[in-house]
């Protein structure tokens, strides 16, 4: 346990949970998709359905969907600044089932050049999150270190290959987990790293051949 884990991130209110975390659910979200979207179809599951415009939960995901950080001061008016610099965005409820946490947001999300992305995640409490499903694959991301994101085909092997190359790199590996819906089709790897990881280094990994793309994930804590 640390002091945040204690007193909470600095932060612009009111809401640990419905705030600060909405905020780092947007950064996720944003580094997932790999730039600022331009779209975003934002659907509140829970309490934050219920409460998102009371404890600022909208402008919080708008603002980390943005990159800004849970202190910037512009949060209150990122409704408005969004909106300025072109981002189409709404907020819909959304019943996802009573299994998923009560503060829960699926994004829609799509970049200026067509890409899109779909990524489901809750604000866990104290600031803290977790991403649990992108594009319908379920994944385990809190932002907590350093992360790669990397779809790959379900192979024999995949694991050795990328991770041979983080260790001649000096990357340490705190944590590695695969997911995948069937066998032999698309997996997807996440590996939380003590160090960030550089771009030669990515494309390396992407350059790989069972290997379909990397995504690299910086801290939001």
């Amino acid at each position: 346990m640390n002091l945040i884990d204690v007193i909470g991130p600095i932060m612009i209110g009111p809401s640990s949970s419905h705030t600060a975390g909405a905020v780092r659910l947007g950064l996720l979200a944003t580094a997932i998709l790999g730039e600022t979207p331009k779209k975003a179809q934002i659907f509140l599951h829970g309490s934050f359905a219920e409460t998102y415009k009371g404890h600022g939960t909208d402008m919080a995901l708008l603002a980390g969907l943005m990159g800004w950080l849970t202190d910037d001061v512009r949060i209150p008016n990122a409704p408005e600044i969004a909106a300025e610099t072109g981002m189409e965005f709404s907020f819909e409820p959304i019943d996802l089932g009573e299994m998923t946490h009560p503060n829960t947001v699926y994004f829609k999300i799509e970049a200026a050049d067509g890409k899109k992305c779909e990524i489901i995640g809750s604000s866990i409490g104290g600031g803290q999150v977790q991403i649990t499903q992108i594009d319908g694959f379920p994944v385990e991301i809190t932002g907590r270190l350093p992360a790669l994101l990397v779809p790959h085909k379900d192979v024999p092997g995949v694991i050795a290959l990328v991770s041979s190359k983080l260790a001649a790199a000096g990357i340490n590996i705190a944590s590695m987990r695969v997911f995948r819906t069937d066998k032999g089709g698309t997996a997807f790897m996440v590996i939380e790293c003590d160090q960030n990881i550089q771009g030669v280094l990515l494309n390396e990994i992407e350059a790989l051949e069972p290997v379909i793309t990397v995504k690299f994930i910086a801290s939001v804590l």
